[in-house]
């Protein structure tokens, strides 16, 4: 099976500095780039932006 090939799975680090991270898995074909989401840090109590970490 592919699975591991197509969906990885990937840790999303907190830009805020806090060392806090959520991990989801990402579709490679349709994101083939480092991936950037705005989350909830809890350490900072706001919303924050969370990129890829490899």
């Amino acid at each position: 099976m592919a699975r591991n090939d197509v969906r990885p799975i990937i840790k999303l680090r907190s830009t805020a500095g806090t060392g806090f991270t959520y991990v989801t898995r990402k579709n490679r074909r349709n994101t083939p780039d480092r991936l950037a989401l705005r989350k909830y840090d809890p350490k900072v109590t706001r919303h924050v932006d969370f990129r890829e970490e490899r």
